[in-house]
């Protein structure tokens, strides 16, 4: 049997950042959610979504290397908080405010944090994904098929 999340110790968490600086708590996170009660999940997310698309909006450079753990865990049933997970990728892939923001200030696009890039690279991350999020319209659970429809729709080109 596969183990849930094989692949995080592949990612080197320690030179990327999230909101708080580092993101080598981004992996505890991740296990949290698929280990933990429905409470104890839905706060490891909440804690995981300030680190990695705060406000909703704002994306940092360990984005994108999360999103395909977030995909993983929501195809697995046990994990309790799945319609968060598929929002949560929505508001990745609806994350503009670097680019937005590079257009009014160019200045942006030269510093050495190139936030605009790690915003294309979440976007990209969470397209990249578009088939697992179409193999949930098939779930039992109305409110999972309705948070992936968003997200597929808000990826259709």
């Amino acid at each position: 049997m596969e183990t849930i999340l094989k692949n995080l110790r592949h990612v080197p968490w320690r030179e990327l950042q999230d909101s708080t600086g580092s993101a080598t708590g981004i992996p505890l996170l991740l296990a949290t959610i698929t280990s933990g009660d429905e409470a104890t999940a839905v706060a490891a997310l909440v804690r995981l979504r300030q680190r990695i698309c705060q406000y909703g909006f704002v994306v940092d450079q360990a984005t994108a290397a999360t999103v395909p753990f977030l995909c993983e865990l929501a195809q697995l049933p046990q994990v309790p908080c799945r319609v968060q997970i598929l929002q949560l990728l929505k508001n990745i892939a609806d994350a503009r405010q670097w680019e937005t923001t590079a257009i009014a200030y160019p200045k942006l696009l030269n510093r050495r944090e190139n936030y605009v890039e790690w915003e294309r690279e979440a976007r990209r991350a969470v397209r990249a994904h578009r088939g697992t999020i179409k193999g949930l319209l098939g779930e039992p659970d109305k409110e999972l098929v309705q948070a992936a429809e968003e997200l597929a729709s808000a990826l259709a080109d």
